[in-house]
């Protein structure tokens, strides 16, 4: 199998923010002239081409070192459609190798003091630390398992630094109680709803506190998007504040996009701090489908797998990312984002199965229009032995019209609607308002014969005072509790 990849573009390496002596900076060179046009090398300084089926992640226009975002097609990067999403070519390329199981190592982020310098010294030091004889001899056994071990004696010690320490083994919570209403909604009912309220674009919060007031009574708890769309509304955190003065549970999105480690860690302390139970990892939409100007494009500090991974130390082992360690740890329930539909379902499963190895308890899924769409990547996830380590709540959202349908089709990353929903809406005309909802309870209802799925995660889109008119008709909730809560 060849190792060069048609059509790959040249990059230029990151650039060091240090000197470099001639000899290791002209190592360097060399380094990225062999290593760019072969991989895709873009210098990072923590080489992971033997865990990424020797294709730089960081050709990823996003610089996700973890697996794919939730736009992740086959048909091309939505950043820049010009070139196949890295991910997806990853992942087809470990399948193919039957290095998939690879894929679930957590890989550390980029240490830009290292960005732009060579890595092949560090591979030389630990071939004579370990032995080439050693590393040669285990690689020729025809024990697999002695493979494996010989494999990842020599290479993990190499990519994994002491700071960060990956693994691809999974880590269930240091807890057992409950740390929200949403964990004990999600461990005892049968069937939970959240719901998603956008902040507001100024600071008047009027109209999201009545949105708050509206789906109150019936969600476990209730999204705060952070900066969706790639464009600046009020934080989630300050959002998550307003719902908890009102009696309401937050679930408070930290997207990998505007978040640097710093400032990570900074908001768990802050999320402890102020109660808030619930803390929600996304990679967030890339500048490019934002308003402009636009903000950097080409690279996160953090993508989500390492947030939930260090989101999870920080609460149960009390342990920051450079080693410190804190006596009073924040409590909190992590959750992710799952994208059943954006790519080949067995690819997305590893992503998933990652999410959950690193910490991830819940999944909210990118909207789904289809429930027996849902069955290959079940399945896939049922493969992996991983759908009791997690809870499962389908996004669902109230169309409006065929102008909101198309555009969600053709312009959000990672949402497809299937043809028949659009004939359906498109049929009904001037009526579209109410056939969209009735499409709605009926996606409701055929969601909760399937075992897996926990609940639903309404993203009503406007429309947040019909979400107990849908509840009622889908059957979760009594039509009378509506009227109870309107004279009350």
């Amino acid at each position: 199998m060849p190792i060069f990849t048609p059509g790959r573009r040249w990059q230029g390496a990151y650039k060091a923010f240090h000197k470099e002596s001639v000899g290791k900076a002209a190592l360097a060179r060399l380094e990225l002239l062999i290593k760019s046009p072969l991989f895709g090398c873009r210098m990072c300084g923590n080489c992971l081409l033997q865990e990424t089926a020797f294709i730089c992640p960081m050709e990823c226009p996003k610089g996700l070192r973890n697996g794919p975002c939730g736009g992740s097609t086959a048909d091309g990067c939505y950043v820049d459609m010009t070139r196949p999403c890295i991910w997806y070519e990853i992942n087809k390329r470990a399948h193919k190798m039957d290095r998939e199981e690879m894929l679930l190592e957590v890989l550390p982020p980029v240490d830009w003091d290292l960005v732009g310098t060579e890595a092949w010294g560090g591979v030389v030091k630990q071939w004579k630390e370990y032995g080439g004889k050693n590393l040669i001899k285990g690689m020729l056994s025809k024990d697999p398992e002695t493979k494996e071990r010989v494999w990842d004696e020599f290479f993990v010690p190499i990519r994994q630094p002491d700071w960060w320490q990956g693994d691809k083994e999974y880590h269930a919570p240091a807890y057992d109680e409950p740390v929200s209403n949403l964990e004990r909604s999600l461990k005892t009912k049968d069937f939970t709803v959240t719901v998603e309220v956008t902040p507001p674009l100024g600071s008047a919060t009027g109209k999201m506190r009545r949105h708050i007031e509206a789906v109150k009574p019936y969600a476990a708890a209730i999204n705060f998007t952070e900066g969706a769309s790639a464009a600046p509304r009020m934080p989630s955190q300050a959002s998550a504040m307003v719902a908890l003065e009102m009696g309401a549970e937050p679930i408070m999105q930290i997207a990998a996009r505007d978040t640097s480690r710093i400032g990570l860690q900074g908001i768990a302390i802050a999320a402890g701090a102020l109660k808030i139970p619930n803390l929600f990892v996304v990679t967030g939409d890339n500048p490019s489908v934002g308003p402009i100007p636009r903000g950097r494009m080409d690279i996160v500090d953090l993508d989500s797998v390492q947030m939930i991974w260090i989101l999870r130390r920080l609460r149960d082992e009390g342990i920051f990312l450079d080693k410190r360690t804190t006596k009073f740890p924040p409590k909190y329930f992590i959750g992710a984002v799952a994208s059943p539909l954006a790519s080949e379902p067995q690819f997305q499963a590893i992503r998933e199965h990652k999410k959950v190895n690193a910490g991830a308890q819940f999944f909210q899924t990118n909207l789904i229009f289809d429930a027996d769409a849902l069955e290959p990547w079940l399945n896939e996830l049922a493969r992996r032995n991983i759908l009791d380590k997690m809870k499962i709540l389908i996004g669902i959202s109230i169309l409006k019209n065929m102008k909101m349908a198309m555009y969600m089709h053709e312009q959000v990353p990672g949402i497809r609607i299937p043809q028949h929903i659009l004939d359906r809406l498109d049929k009904a005309g001037d009526k579209a308002a109410d056939e969209g909802l009735q499409m709605s309870v009926e996606l409701i209802q055929n969601l909760r014969k399937i075992k897996e799925v926990s609940g639903v995660h309404i993203m009503p889109v406007g429309r947040e005072e019909e979400v107990p008119q849908l509840l009622a008709e889908a059957g979760l909730i009594s039509p009378d509790s509506i009227q109870t809560e309107a004279k009350a």
